[in-house]
């Protein structure tokens, strides 16, 4: 009996498709894109009126091979590659490679499914449809604009700085953006600020509640110097605290929208420490489907490259039964959210969401592996969260008059918690105190103490993955598929280095930035980026001619290379040098960059092919041995600070150590926030930070 057959994109999904479908189906894989510009070259011409020159993708003729023995056998052919321009591209490109635009007798549709599960698979088919050549184009301007700038202007780096640099569309203006932020860094001037509060004793709470300084009139009065502190506080310790005003409130705490990838890959990296790449390889399983005991592999969540909050009224009524039933009514949201912020969202899928919110995730814990449990369990928490209703809580605000100075202090008390039962990312709400018993006009409180604090203004905070990727899509650069491997690609091209969470310019970064902006400042420019996005998304919508945006794009660009040929210096970037000598050849062994990570080389190579790790030192000496302390990591990646001397000297801290001694034992001190702590705990003297760094600046 011939058979219908399913072409989907990856190996994994073919499992969980079939199981849905039975004998009548046959479900094979593409493994991706079949067909692509060649590598050789360019892959257009203008001559041509920039028609681009697809060829067989090396290594897929065996995969096509097959397909088309299956095609043959096959009276309906669905392509039910994924749900995106990319997808939409891959299916188009099938038509091509395996001639069914040529086969009259062979029935051929496009299906997309948002989640793989059997009611959607099924409906899918029920609801065929042809190949949307908007998003066709839409995806082969894309990849013409990122073919042009890559191909372009990376040979001209090779040239004049080193070979293997890259430039791309995306990732030099992402590249631009954190040297932005670290020139920032680098030009702030720390301002001083004071802080001054009371500590006043309210019944019915168990410690005195802080009271901080408003000023002595109805404008708030920020205090910049030592000398205004000192006139703030003149006559304070003998002053009557007598409340003045006593406001009650209410306030509620939105629940959140449900995921987009965005704010999936920020919430798991702040939530669950995963890079943007690991989060979108777990996420890529839990759609594609894993294995359940007594269902076989599912889909655990919708697909996960979106940026829309849409949920199909299916899903929420599912939500809205699992809430009453588990919860109460009251739980429930009052009706579908939007997101106000965003301009122009693909809304073709809905947000990521858990496929069934009937399956927590306790039920499914001991069937995944820890982080794949993790990330699904932050998915179910969100979405679950999204359907709820609102925290409401009772506010109290409170003014107190010392004298001529007035003091502020507010509380807050839950009154319903709503979605916080199920996410509750603390870190997210400003704490306030909170104390019991009734604050009247005219009561007088009784003062524990009063102090004064000297602070100074902090730097911008360089980028993480997390703020990277927000920043990005807050400017509109890029889509939801590209923020992971942008991220890769300048942290693969050593451009950028992870301190942390932190992202670091790398000197070779900073010259690739360098020489763009000189020379390509166009195509760094956040602005022209975020445009021709929104051009691109008009092809997707069928409003702009693909070719239009070529035509326009290429000449500007190949005038704006040549001229930087003729223009730009060549810039060497050696390789630094360390204080290490080769014990093989004498020579000052350099840092180079591998696979994982820096390590040290003979610069003799290949006469001397000495190499070894590379550790960063941090100028402080080990207490115990006095040799340098270094910066290490444990097999699981987590930083520490251990001696250069191990295994003969076992020193070690997790936290960074600095060149203070303590004064009170004479240990090494460690860095904890703002703070400077002893590493004897027996101790545990510490003292702040900034003080210090203040000290040693005067």
């Amino acid at each position: 009996m011939a058979k219908n057959l399913v072409i989907v994109e990856s190996p994994s999904k073919i499992k969980t498709i079939k199981k849905f479908l039975g004998s009548s189906y046959e479900v094979v894989a593409s493994n991706g894109h079949v067909r692509d510009l060649p590598k050789s070259q360019l892959g257009f011409s203008p001559e041509d009126d920039y028609e681009p020159k697809y060829i067989t993708i090396r290594g897929k003729g065996d995969i096509l091979a097959n397909l088309r023995k299956e095609v043959k056998k096959a009276e309906k052919i669905y392509l039910a590659t994924d749900p995106d321009r990319e997808g939409e591209a891959i299916s188009w490109h099938l038509c091509f490679a395996l001639k069914l635009n040529e086969m009259k007798d062979k029935k051929v549709y496009r299906i997309t499914f948002n989640e793989i599960t059997k009611n959607v698979v099924k409906e899918s088919l029920k609801n065929p449809r042809k190949i949307d050549m908007n998003l066709v184009d839409a995806q082969q301007a894309r990849r013409m604009l990122d073919r042009m700038v890559g191909y372009r202007i990376s040979p001209l780096l090779w040239t004049k700085i080193k070979r293997g640099l890259s430039a791309g569309r995306v990732q030099s203006v992402a590249l631009r953006i954190i040297c932005d932020r670290e020139a920032e860094i680098e030009a702030f001037t720390p301002e001083e600020y004071w802080s001054l509060e009371a500590d006043l004793k309210i019944p019915g709470a168990k410690k005195p509640v802080v009271a901080k300084y408003y000023g002595t009139g109805s404008k708030k009065q920020e205090l910049s110097s030592e000398e205004e502190v000192k006139k703030a506080r003149k006559g304070l310790d003998q002053a009557d605290f007598i409340v003045k005003e006593v406001k009650p409130g209410e306030r509620t705490r939105k629940a959140p929208l449900p995921f987009t990838t965005s704010t999936l890959q920020q919430e798991a990296s702040k939530v669950l420490n995963f890079s943007t790449s690991k989060t979108m390889n777990l996420a890529q399983q839990l759609y594609e489907g894993v294995e359940i005991k007594g269902e076989g592999t599912v889909g655990l969540i919708t697909y996960l490259r979106t940026d829309s909050v849409r949920v199909s009224e299916e899903a929420a009524l599912s939500a809205k039964e699992y809430i009453a039933k588990n919860h109460g009514e009251n739980y429930c949201a009052a009706g579908q959210k939007e997101n106000k912020k965003k301009q122009r969202i693909q809304d073709a899928h809905e947000a990521i969401r858990p496929t069934d919110i009937s399956r927590i995730p306790i039920a499914v814990k001991d069937q995944l592996p820890r982080d794949l449990f993790r990330l699904y369990q932050l998915i179910w928490q969100r979405f679950t969260a999204s359907q709820m209703a609102p925290a409401v809580y009772e506010t109290t605000s409170v003014k107190v008059q010392a004298e001529k100075s007035i003091f502020t202090m507010a509380a807050s008390r839950l009154k319903f918690d709503g979605f916080t039962c199920v996410y509750n990312q603390k870190e997210e709400e400003e704490e306030t105190a909170t104390f019991s018993g009734k604050l009247e006009e005219g009561q007088k409180l009784e003062c524990a103490g009063i102090r004064s604090e000297q602070h100074f203004t902090q730097p911008p905070a360089h980028y993480t993955e997390a703020s990277l990727v927000k920043a990005l899509e807050e400017l509109g650069i890029g889509r939801p598929s590209t923020y992971a491997p942008t991220i890769g690609t300048i942290l693969g091209r050593h451009y950028i280095t992870k301190d942390g969470k932190n992202l670091l310019v790398t000197e070779l970064g900073d010259v690739v930035n360098h020489m763009m902006v000189e020379a390509f400042p166009t195509i760094v420019d956040v602005n022209f980026t975020a445009n021709l996005e929104a051009l691109l998304d008009g092809v997707e919508e069928g409003t702009v001619k693909w070719k239009t945006i070529i035509e326009n794009f290429y000449p500007d660009l190949d005038r704006a290379v040549l001229q930087a040929e003729k223009d730009l210096a060549e810039v060497k970037v050696r390789d630094e040098e360390s204080d290490e000598v080769c014990e093989k050849c004498g020579r000052r062994m350099v840092i180079k960059y591998g696979s994982k990570g820096k390590f040290l080389a003979c610069p003799g190579f290949p006469e001397c092919m000495n190499a070894k790790p590379y550790y960063e030192k941090i100028g402080v000496a080990c207490p115990k041995c006095g040799k340098d302390l270094v910066v290490k990591r444990t097999q699981r990646g987590r930083r520490y600070y251990g001696c250069l001397g191990y295994p003969e000297c076992d020193f070690m801290v997790w936290q960074k150590p600095s060149t203070e001694k303590c004064p009170k034992c004479g240990s090494i001190m460690v860095e904890k926030g703002n703070r400077l702590c002893c590493a004897n705990e027996e101790c545990g003297y510490s003292s702040l930070k900034i003080q210090k760094d203040s000290e040693n600046k005067r």
